[in-house]
This record gives structure tokens, C-alpha cells and sequence, in this order.
């Protein structure tokens, strides 16, 4: 298995280091790529990556269809074992890449979920005001929403990350990017009120840490932390939708694009690489217009 473990491990590192990956992303990779050295070597009977041909890769994908694999999932199994053959080729692990002409499946694009205003005032009102957890959750939710970052970008803040002077949040998203976003009046408002009100509370007599968002034991928020608290407040505002991590940063983006924002600076806030990943958003608007004018049009 030398032959193949050796490989992938390299692999992985180079990615650590150069794409500045998370860990998640990283331990998807791994997952991928060992599933697939399994394959060839315990039922294509490969004895290394230099004897893969495109064949080979094609029966392990057939495998991952019959195992009853989404096209989402086998489409991200192609990503990954092309990107390795890549490295492998450029690193004369290998002599060839049999990934050339491999072509990716056909993805059904889902639209995201989104949460009218209504229930964003809902969701935002529900927490308890009254005790510092709930001013500090008021923070959390009006962030989320008025700038469009990640969960995972919003428990990385730092206290100098936040400017309320200046109205505007820095975010550092996938790769270590940096980019900057304008805050409204009510998130400015609300995480004022935490940080005067509610964040010496929490902190106590913990050691001190300069994370934004803390728990009752001081410590910084986790993903985990935040999507339950989410998923808590979601029901005391009786929001009947599924919500997911993404949900108010699909409300941000979709709620923008609907009163006229340009969708180069969506994309800016959003932190997307690539303006196409921005553009679902405008066929979100697009439905929700349309079931506006069969709902309301006389002649609909």
C-alpha cells in the first residue's frame, strides 16, 4: 500500500501549503483519494499510479454509482483524483495523466434556500434579550446576515477585526483571501450592544481571548456552537423552512440582487472567486418574481 499511501500523503500537504485548504476540505480529499487507491489496488489489482489508465478510474466512478453515489458526490471524486494525477504528473511521480479526457457528470443545480425578511425580523427578534447570551446571539444573526459571511468566517473573527467606527467588518475567507464589508445600522447597533453589554459577562474571570463571539466558558464560539444556537432560534421564531450554515448568507446575497445590487460587488462580499458561482442567486430572484406574478397577476 507504500506505493499509494506515499503518494496521497504528499498530496495532501502540497495542498495544505499552497491552497491554504481547511481542514475539512483537506480530510474530503484524503477520504477520496484513499477510496480510490483501494479500489485499484484491492479489486483492479493496480501495483501503482504510474499504471493507471483512464479505464481504470472509469470503473472505480462506475463502482461509486453502484454504491448509489449522487452525481454531486462522484463529480467531486473526478475533482479530486484529477487534481492528484495532476500533482503526480508534475512531481514525475507518473509518466502520463489518464484524467485528460475524463468528463464531468451532469449536476442538477439546486437552488438555495432563502428566508423572506419577514423571517429574518423573526429570526433575529427570537433570541433573549434580557441575558448576555442572547444580546451576543442578536450580534451573531444581524453579522451573518448584513455582511454575507461564512459560519466559519464569523467564529474566526477577532476583535480588531471589527471596525463600528468605521461601519465595515474584515473577513478572511478560503485561502486566507481578505476582503472588507460594509455594515448596516442594525448590525453595527447590535454588536455594539454586545461588546458594551454582554462580552465582559461572558468572559468572567476566563482567560482572555481575542475571538469576537465567545461562550459562556469564554472561549471562541465553534461551528457546531453556532449552528445549534441557529437551529434553536429558527424554532422560537416558528420559521418552517430547512434551515442549513448558509442560509442568511443566501438571504444576504438574494435579498441584494432583488432591490438592484450589482452583482460585481455581491460577488466582492460574497468572496467568490468566480462571478459564476454568484449568478444562482440572480435565478433565485427570478423565481421568486415569478411566483410573485402568478400569485398576484389576474391573468396569471
Amino acid at each position: 500500500m507504500e506505493a499509494f499511501t506515499y503518494p496521497i500523503e504528499d498530496y495532501i500537504h502540497f495542498i495544505r501549503v499552497e491552497r491554504q485548504l481547511s481542514n475539512n476540505t483537506l480530510a474530503s480529499y484524503r477520504r477520496d483519494l484513499v477510496a480510490y487507491a483501494q479500489h485499484l489496488q484491492e479489486v483492479q489489482q493496480i501495483k501503482s499510479f504510474n499504471d493507471v489508465a483512464r479505464e481504470h478510474i472509469l470503473l472505480h466512478l462506475q463502482n461509486l454509482r453502484t454504491e448509489g453515489k449522487t452525481a454531486r458526490t462522484v463529480a467531486r471524486h473526478i475533482s479530486s483524483i484529477r487534481s492528484f494525477h495532476q500533482f503526480l504528473l508534475r512531481e514525475k511521480v507518473t509518466t502520463t495523466d489518464p484524467t485528460v479526457h475524463l468528463e464531468m457528470p451532469q449536476l442538477e443545480q439546486k437552488l438555495p434556500k432563502v428566508l423572506s425578511i419577514e423571517e429574518i425580523d423573526a429570526l433575529i427578534s427570537a433570541p433573549d434579550r434580557s441575558k448576555p447570551q442572547g444580546i451576543r446571539d442578536v450580534g451573531m444573526l444581524e453579522l451573518l446576515y448584513a455582511s454575507g459571511m461564512r459560519i466559519s468566517e464569523l467564529i474566526e473573527l477577532n476583535l480588531e477585526d471589527i471596525h463600528l467606527t468605521m461601519g465595515f467588518v474584515r473577513v478572511f475567507g478560503k485561502g486566507g483571501k481578505e476582503r472588507i464589508i460594509p455594515l448596516g445600522r442594525g448590525a453595527l447597533n447590535a454588536v455594539s450592544k454586545y461588546l458594551e453589554r454582554a462580552r465582559y459577562e461572558l468572559q468572567g474571570n476566563y482567560p482572555k481571548t481575542d475571538a469576537l463571539f465567545i461562550n459562556r466558558r469564554g472561549k471562541r464560539l465553534t461551528r457546531q456552537g453556532c449552528w445549534k444556537l441557529l437551529k434553536q432560534h429558527a424554532q422560537a421564531a416558528h420559521i418552517q423552512k430547512e434551515l442549513t450554515p448558509h442560509v442568511l448568507r443566501h438571504s444576504f446575497a438574494t435579498h441584494l440582487i432583488e432591490n438592484g445590487a450589482d452583482l460585481r460587488a455581491v460577488q466582492e462580499m460574497l468572496g467568490h472567486a468566480d462571478i459564476s458561482t454568484t449568478q444562482i442567486y440572480t435565478h433565485v430572484s427570478k423565481t421568486r418574481l415569478s411566483e410573485v406574478y402568478k400569485q398576484f397577476h389576474p391573468r396569471a
